[in-house]
């Protein structure tokens, strides 16, 4: 009796606590017959009632945003502070505010689109009129964030949400550096305040490594990942012609509005450009997309404005719509990264169409990004010691005066020392803590041969006659993966690969269709006196806008470039069909020159030399001067990783050679990479008697 006793109480405080989180769920959802289900009480009674750390990995549309909600409005009822959650995207943000408004919950972000708001935002808070606070990670290490507002909201914190979990992880597919300062908030927190991670896109070991993060006694609960409203299928076509044509054909084919994935910015506007001409209602989007128009596209979306948006992986996490297709040009690098973009689809519909187009240049695009992993030891102490040796915080121009990185790379090399504690972000810039580091080489390459290992296993789910869900949630390490009689392979979808024989050729007509604007450089790099080069500010002798014939990204074209460029690819002429693209760049253009200047190649020198004199012939004027190579010690793209060192690279490695007539000039690349190498040229030619130059290249990276 005595134990039954004490236990009573305990009962009726969680029925009490079940009964009220059944009624801010109708409330959040807005219908008085909703009910939680057993596995989402589990996780919120967990949080409100028991005050535990909680790992949630349930898929997409299982309702994760239902569990934080409503274990807030039972936190806060019992006179807990707000909830702070980590949100990765502001996409991922402004839906959940609207959500949170639904049921009553006052929630506010902090991000660095409403820096003016901050200060407003910070007195609500510490007042109690916010409920919900939502920052994205990279506030965590934003100085004045961390050190004027993160202590108190640690402090004062009813609950902690890390969403999108998966990002605390290095073996996760979208691995982000700020995610791993949450250790350090984890560690701020009073005891007893819960915390509760999710994500949809955690196979076993990363599940393993952001539990571990978590602290200890964390509770795991992992769900079926299947997705029973996905219907999915692989279209393999042989040209990227026939890919654009099976769009136009059967864009319309598939039910309500969805999706178009592509693997770079380049392609979501060559395609919604193709789309549109053939009738669409499509529009392209990135994360180069301004964030006003992004709001305003996502919204049209959710609301069937638009058939699609054909988007990069920046249309992404968190986006909440109810979603006909996910269609992918292209394959990601990863069956894990494959699942979070079809898991856009399918929400709160019976039946999603899903269905990847891959292409040959697939790999060729998944070894760029891999390129871009963590830095070598080498470089990585070279920061460190100029960081040790500078009096002052240095900014991350200032560094790239003294490592070959590029910017967005030595910012996430950066990013993971902060984390590591050997070096901090200070007003300023970055400073040196003076702790010892370790380079973890033996981690860095297993994660690089598990990125590997994924990029295999995203070959094998394109060729497998197994069931695709079943290949998906296996990879996920998913118990419960079966057959789900839905896909293509297991005969319940089927998916027409007929292209028409118009649509082919319109889309053949449009990637045949050559020239791409190559923007000058503007503005000097900073710090370039770093290294004893005095030039800064604006750019007074610049060169005009140029043209390239594509990209080496693009559809069409693209494919010529990539073949010619791919390393150790013979060295000869220009091949006839890009000398066909330059002859109608030319047409288009019509630049009016004296005479043409080239850049002098050590690897491609008879296919530089070749158009040069190919083009002096065609257009009847001389070449008078190249940009010649007088320092071969400074390797071919040498410094290319950033602006200061590709600026100081080329000083070094070329002189201008010949007599430059008054007038304006041609002036002819192999491949634009950062431009620098144009930009010192033009300014060479100006100060030899040019009184314009018009740079012409076959190709850009970018």
């Amino acid at each position: 009796m005595p134990a039954e006793t004490d236990t009573a109480p305990d009962a009726d405080v969680r029925r009490a606590a079940r009964v009220a989180a059944e009624d801010h769920l109708r409330a959040l959802v807005g219908r008085d017959d909703a009910t939680l289900r057993e596995d989402q009480w589990t996780a919120i009674e967990a949080l409100a009632v028991d005050r535990r750390r909680v790992l949630v990995v349930q898929r997409t549309g299982w309702g994760k945003s239902a569990v934080y909600f409503v274990a807030t409005l039972l936190l806060r009822a019992e006179g807990a502070g707000p909830t702070v959650i980590v949100s990765p995207l502001l996409a991922l943000m402004r839906n959940q505010i609207a959500a949170a408004e639904r049921a009553g919950i006052r929630a506010v972000t902090i991000n660095s689109t409403n820096i003016e708001d901050w200060s407003r935002i910070e007195n609500a808070i510490h007042a109690g009129e916010v409920d919900v606070l939502l920052v994205s990670p990279e506030r965590l290490n934003n100085p004045a964030f961390r050190d004027n507002v993160l202590p108190r909201l640690a402090d004062e914190a009813g609950l902690l949400v890390v969403d999108e979990a998966h990002c605390i992880s290095d073996w996760g597919h979208d691995f982000r550096p700020d995610y791993r300062r949450i250790r350090t908030m984890l560690a701020d927190l009073r005891d007893g305040i819960p915390v509760l991670a999710t994500t949809a896109t955690a196979n076993a070991r990363v599940t393993r490594d952001v539990a571990e993060q978590l602290g200890t006694s964390v509770l795991v609960l992992r769900g079926s990942l299947d997705r029973e409203s996905l219907h999915l299928a692989v279209v393999r076509l042989r040209t990227a012609e026939q890919r654009l044509g099976w769009l136009a054909d059967h864009l319309d084919d598939l039910d309500g509005s969805g999706i178009v994935y592509c693997l770079t910015v380049a392609q979501t506007q060559e395609i919604a450009d193709f789309l549109r001409a053939r009738g669409h209602t499509v529009a392209a989007y990135s994360g180069q997309t301004e964030t006003a128009e992004r709001e305003a596209l996502e919204a049209d979306l959710a609301a069937g404005r638009v058939k699609a948006l054909v988007a990069t992986s920046a249309l992404g996490m968190g986006f909440d719509a109810t979603l006909g297709f996910v269609v992918n040009v292209g394959a990601p690098s990863s069956p894990v990264a494959y699942y979070q973009q079809v898991g856009r689809a399918g929400r709160g519909t019976d039946h999603a169409t899903v269905v990847l187009l891959p292409a040959t240049e697939d790999r060729d695009i998944w070894h760029y990004f891999a390129s871009l992993a963590f830095p070598p030891e080498q470089q990585v102490r070279q920061v460190l010691d100029v960081l040790a040796g500078s009096e002052r915080p240095l900014g991350t121009p200032a560094l790239e005066t003294y490592v070959d990185l590029g910017r967005s790379r030595l910012e996430m090399m950066l990013k993971v020392l902060d984390v590591d504690g050997a070096v901090r972000r200070v007003p300023g810039g970055w400073e040196s803590t003076g702790a010892d580091w370790a380079y973890d080489r033996d981690r860095y390459a297993r994660v690089r041969e598990a990125r590997e290992r994924e990029q295999q296993a995203m070959l094998d789910y394109l060729g497998t006659d197994r069931c695709r869900m079943w290949f998906l949630r296996d990879q996920l390490d998913d118990p419960d993966a079966v057959e789900c009689g839905r896909c293509d392979n297991c005969g319940g979808t089927t998916v027409s690969a007929s292209v028409s024989e118009q649509a082919t050729e319109a889309a053949h007509e449009r990637l045949a269709r050559p020239g791409v604007v190559v923007e000058p450089r503007k503005m000097w790099p900073t710090a370039l006196a770093n290294l004893g080069i005095d030039l800064k500010g604006k750019i007074a002798d610049q060169p005009s806008p140029g043209r390239a014939v594509a990209r080496l990204t693009d559809l069409g074209y693209g494919q010529h470039l990539r073949d010619l460029f791919r390393e150790g690819a013979p060295d000869g002429p220009v091949p006839v069909p890009l000398v066909q693209a330059v002859i109608e760049v030319l047409g288009d253009w019509r630049p009016q020159a004296s005479g043409i200047a080239y850049v002098e190649s050590a690897r491609r020198a008879t296919l530089t030399r070749d158009f040069a004199e190919g083009l002096a012939r065609y257009l009847k004027i001389p070449v008078v001067a190249r940009l010649a190579i007088v320092d071969e010690s400074v390797a071919p793209g040498q410094g290319q990783a950033n602006s200061a060192q590709r600026v100081a690279a080329v000083l070094r490695r070329y002189r201008l050679e010949g007599e430059v007539p008054s007038g304006p000039m041609l002036l002819l690349d192999d491949l634009v990479g950062t431009g620098w190498t144009l930009t010192l040229a033009a300014r060479a030619l100006r100060s030899g008697g040019a009184t314009d130059v018009l740079p012409l290249t076959l190709g850009t990276e970018s």
